[in-house]
């Protein structure tokens, strides 16, 4: 078996217990991702991770996990560095505007070849700071970028009325619930099964305007 036929069985196999569905062509799509990736960190260091099976894990799958929450036409991808989890969303869910946001040069450098190689359409890099971001989203995503409070008071301009922020953390972040800006609200905080992580803890902050249903109180969901 190949290297690349091996990590093509891990990824299946893990897509499978995520229980997603994805496109015939995502598969090797993801696969030429990571070879890229694997290539421009030996000269960039755009990532900690070297080894390409557990990056299968750790930015793949990890990425994949949170697939079932995303929503709406539009998604800002914060602190994305390599482009995680913006550029896996975009290859197993294709069709979305997707900005990937990040003030390093060398990692938005990479960003815009692998938009170019692997031809991902509606998907776009910006160097930038999170504030000086402008526009608004239906999702925003943001994976180990910052505390919950920073990362709203940075970029909770970039959300959309009705929209969703997905903040992707390690254990669940109960000392950072408190420094939500009153502007928004947690709808729930989803525990995550990524596979191959065995014990290690991944949670998913889902949050939205505290005004987008009035008629439903504030509260948050374990699950």
């Amino acid at each position: 078996m190949t290297d690349r036929a091996a990590l093509q069985a891990q990824l299946e196999q893990g897509i499978a217990a995520l229980g997603l569905s994805l496109p015939a062509e995502a598969v090797p799509r993801l696969l030429d991702y990571l070879a890229l990736l694997e290539r421009w960190n030996a000269t960039y260091n755009l990532t900690a991770i070297r080894d390409p099976a557990e990056m299968v894990t750790r930015h793949l799958l990890d990425s994949l996990a949170i697939l079932p929450y995303v929503q709406g036409h539009t998604l800002a991808d914060l602190g994305t560095g390599p482009g995680l989890p913006g550029i896996p969303l975009a290859i197993a869910a294709p069709g979305r505007q997707i900005v990937l946001v990040d003030s390093n040069g060398k990692k938005v450098r990479f960003l815009r070849e692998a938009i170019r190689a692997l031809k991902l359409e509606g998907v776009r890099a910006l160097q930038s700071r999170v504030e000086e971001v402008e526009g608004t989203f239906d999702c925003v995503t943001a994976r180990a970028f910052a505390s919950l409070g920073d990362m709203l008071t940075w970029g909770g301009h970039l959300l959309a009325p009705g929209g969703v922020w997905l903040a992707m953390k390690g254990k669940t972040p109960e000392e950072e619930l408190a420094g939500v800006p009153a502007a928004f609200r947690v709808r729930g905080i989803h525990g995550l099964a990524v596979p191959g992580l065995g014990s290690a803890e991944r949670h998913l902050v889902v949050l939205e305007h505290a005004a987008s249903d009035p008629l439903s109180p504030p509260g948050r969901r374990l699950g």
